[in-house]
């Protein structure tokens, strides 16, 4: 058995800690990678200091997007351990980083500012015991986002592809999730649970919610057609 010494020095290694960037808009998912233009000065020292040491960086997402000057409180406590790829200054002053998301992670404690935020996180466990209904949804999630991508022209058939092909659970609601156009409450309470089955489930209900938009969109936009050639039509008969 272990000594509570070494559990205690293994969850010490769970733990990191890191600059935080606050994001807009976005939730960053592991496996992602994204550019991101930062302005505010935190964000830009957050950045800067990453890339001086080991380019770990923790992304998490601003509640309220407008706000410029958002203190801890208004930012989510859930979001997800990156790195910094590359980081380019900007002829306005702005700089441009390309991030990749690496695993998700909770604030477990906030340190003291130095011209950014610094928190202390925590890794989120991914592992799961395999059973017949974490299976099925895999399977009907392959089977739906298949749907998905049929209806959303700015998803190549190379990622319907890529997501068929995904076993592992969490894998597959992060790179899902990246690809989704839903709220950013839904996408963030997608980061945020633990529970695997719970993951796939809320993550079916949301993709299924996006398909029958597009289904919707799509149906309208072809009574539109059909009814704009029929006036067309009628025009040059008239003639």
């Amino acid at each position: 058995m272990f000594k509570k010494n070494s559990i205690d020095k293994f969850l010490e290694r769970e733990k990191k800690q890191v600059p935080l960037l606050p994001l807009r808009d976005i939730v960053v998912f592991p496996g992602m990678v994204i550019p991101l233009f930062v302005g505010r000065e935190k964000s830009i020292n957050a950045l800067k200091y990453a890339l001086s040491q080991d380019k770990e960086i923790f992304l998490s997402t601003q509640k309220n997007a407008k706000m410029d000057e958002p203190a801890l409180r208004d930012i989510y406590s859930f979001g997800t351990l990156g790195i910094v790829l590359q980081l380019l200054k900007m002829p306005d002053g702005t700089v441009k980083s390309l991030v990749e998301g690496k695993s998700r992670a909770k604030i477990k404690n906030y340190l003291p500012d130095s011209g950014f935020f610094m928190v202390e996180v925590e890794k989120i466990s991914e592992h799961y015991e395999p059973n017949t209904k974490t299976e099925a949804l895999i399977r009907s999630i392959h089977s739906l986002f298949e749907s998905y991508t049929k209806l959303n022209q700015k998803i190549g058939e190379d990622v319907a592809e890529i997501v068929t092909s995904i076993t592992d659970p969490s894998q597959l609601v992060n790179t899902v999730a990246a690809h989704l156009t839903a709220k950013i409450k839904e996408k963030q309470s997608l980061l945020e649970i633990e529970d695997i089955n719970s993951r796939l489930e809320i993550l079916y209900k949301i993709l299924n919610a996006e398909t029958d938009i597009l289904k919707l969109e799509e149906s309208l936009r072809q009574r539109v057609k059909n009814q704009m050639e029929k006036t067309q039509k009628n025009y040059y008969l008239n003639e």
